[in-house]
Order: structure tokens, then C-alpha cells, then sequence
């Protein structure tokens, strides 16, 4: 039985990640400081080829000690969350998130070289495409368009720079994944979040949950940021996960990255007047906000070479996912989780 590591594998993604895994028969060990959520209990919690062990990537010790009997390396831990959290921590998502993909790729390099370590997963994000003026946005125009201007975007788009440079001058067999706005059950709101000290701010740092909070609390309307313009492409987290887990083991995902996402574009406000007639009865209102400095306008990824060389599309609807992650949000607020 083949064993992957997963580095937050706690995390929102992370347990979507290692639900699939199981079920494709894979052995999981997790590590994850629990610094977002605190402890969460899954399905997956008490599986036994699922071990997790509570701890930070950043000690290389544990770390090694766990990655040097795996196969796989699953590369997710990170300062992660939505618009609100990259503006609130601007600098700590950079400083903290470079310490840790540096230990993380050292560390893969190592069990590599010297262990049974066959490939390593480096989950990166779509704001790497944040300045983009292609669409859809390729894989390929990486290189062609400016670099993020955000703190956010700039490191994960290090985190690529991290994979590619181990495997020039070491050899790292990787594969980059590049989610776009994952939407499922299970992100809760974080441990660390403060109450909003104006309306600007998000109830929840993702775009889904938060508006399917605000259509449940009863206003007479809707808030939202900016004019509701923006495009996004919502993938479900199980269609992400599955794209993910592909990544291991497929020849044509050897040193190459994808677009993982739904071909599906979806307006801010469109969201917005979907989550509301499944909630409501009464007539959908708008009220408009200040968006944020760094609200992407438009994030429409071409999801062709997944496609072609993978296999792979995310198939899921948004109508379907948000079938899903209303009841279990209302569940959730029902629970204090919101």
C-alpha cells in the first residue's frame, strides 16, 4: 500500500484531498498545526490508514521523520484564506508561507535523493494569475503577464518558482496544481478571525459561504463588494480533490502544472441571486460595497491541458454544489461553527 503525506491536510482543501485519497486505497499521514480551524472532526477522522499528527511543516525534524517512509508528498500547508484574510495579513502571508514551502521543498528534496519519495504535489493557487489580461487564462501565459501584485499572489506564485528551481538543479520530480475558488462543506469559520469592525469586511473570508450567511441572517438585501462584476469559476472541493490526487502518479503530470477548475464563469451577483432564491422567498436586493484593493476582476482559466493531458474535468454545478453547502452551512450556524 502506497503512503502520501499531506501537509495541512486539516485545512478545507486538505480534507477533501485526504478523503480521496482513502478512497483510492492510498495510506495518509497528515500533518497540520491546526492554526485555521483548531480540530475538526471528519468522516475521514477515525479511518485507520488515516495518522494525523499535530505539528508545524516548519520543524524539520518531525517533518522528515514522516516524509522519509513516503511516496508521495502532498505539499498544502500554508497561511491560506480569502480576500478579506490576504489584505488582513498581508505580510504574514508572505513571511510564513515562504518559511514553510522552503522547509517543505528541502525536506522533499532529501527523501528524493535518499529515500523512497517518487513526486511531490505543490498546491499553488489562481492568484498567480491576479494581473492577467489573457483569457482564458492558459497555463503557458504565466510567463507572458505580470506578476501578482498582492502578497498573496506573490508567494504562490513562489511556491511554482520553489518547484521548478528544486527541479532544475536537484532533480525534484513535482507537479503544480493550481485550484480556482473551491466551494464545499467544511470550512468553518476561522479560530483566529476578529469580529468586522466595518461593513466592508467578509463574514467568512471565501465569497460562497459568506454570501449564503448573509441571505440566511434576514435582511431585506444582500451585500456585496464592488458592483458584483467579477467573474470566478466555482469548483467543488471533491472535483478538486480528484484532479489533485491524479496528479501522483499520471505520466503526462510529471513536471508539468494545471489549471484545476470548472469551465463554468460565474458573476459575483449572479452568485449572489442564485444563493438567494434558494434561501429566500422574498425579492433579491443588492447593496453595494467598497471592494477591496485587490478584488481580480476577471479569473476565467482555460482548462484545456487538464483536459487533454489528464483526463480531467470538474463536473460539478454550481446549482449542485450550492444544493449542498447551504443545508450544511445552515447546520453549521445551527452548531455556533458561524
Amino acid at each position: 500500500m502506497e503512503k502520501v503525506l499531506v501537509t495541512g491536510s486539516e485545512g478545507f482543501i486538505g480534507g477533501y484531498i485526504v478523503k480521496q485519497l482513502l478512497d483510492k486505497g492510498y495510506e495518509v499521514v497528515g500533518i497540520d498545526n491546526l492554526s485555521k480551524y483548531g480540530k475538526v472532526i471528519r468522516n475521514h477522522s477515525n479511518n485507520k490508514r488515516y495518522k494525523l499528527h499535530i505539528g508545524d511543516v516548519k520543524d524539520k525534524t518531525q517533518f522528515y521523520n514522516l516524509l522519509k517512509d513516503c511516496d508521495y508528498l502532498i505539499a498544502g500547508a500554508a497561511m491560506i484564506g480569502g480576500i478579506s484574510y490576504f489584505h488582513d495579513f498581508a505580510y504574514d502571508l508572505l513571511s510564513e508561507n515562504e518559511k514553510i514551502i522552503s522547509v517543505t521543498t528541502d525536506t522533499a528534496i532529501e527523501c528524493q535523493n535518499n529515500h523512497k519519495l517518487k513526486r511531490t504535489i505543490f498546491l499553488s493557487s489562481s492568484m498567480v494569475f491576479e494581473s492577467t489580461d489573457r483569457f482564458p487564462t492558459r497555463e503557458e501565459d504565466l510567463f507572458l503577464i505580470p506578476p501578482p501584485e498582492s502578497s498573496y499572489g506573490f508567494q504562490k506564485l513562489s511556491v511554482e518558482y520553489f518547484a521548478r528551481a528544486a527541479n532544475l538543479q536537484y532533480g525534484l520530480e513535482y507537479s503544480i496544481a493550481r485550484p480556482f475558488n473551491c466551494v464545499g462543506v467544511g470550512e468553518i469559520k476561522s479560530i483566529n478571525s476578529t469580529e468586522a469592525s466595518n461593513e466592508k469586511k467578509l463574514t467568512l473570508s471565501h465569497v460562497v459561504p459568506d454570501l449564503i450567511t448573509k441571505a440566511l441572517e434576514g435582511n431585506d438585501h444582500i451585500e456585496i463588494l464592488g458592483q458584483g462584476n467579477q467573474i470566478r469559476h466555482y469548483t467543488y472541493g471533491e472535483d478538486l480533490a480528484e484532479g489533485i490526487v491524479s496528479l501522483l502518479k499520471h505520466p503526462n503530470a510529471k513536471n508539468n502544472d494545471f489549471n484545476l477548475s470548472t469551465d463554468e464563469s460565474t458573476s459575483v451577483i449572479e452568485l449572489a441571486e442564485l444563493i438567494w432564491k434558494k434561501t429566500r422567498d422574498d425579492k433579491f436586493r443588492v447593496k453595494h460595497i467598497e471592494a477591496f484593493k485587490y478584488d481580480v476582476q476577471k479569473r476565467i482559466p482555460s482548462t484545456k491541458k487538464a483536459k487533454d493531458l489528464l483526463g480531467f474535468e470538474a463536473k460539478t454545478s454550481l446549482n449542485d454544489m450550492l444544493d449542498i453547502v447551504i443545508p450544511w452551512i445552515k447546520d453549521a450556524t445551527k452548531l455556533g461553527y458561524y
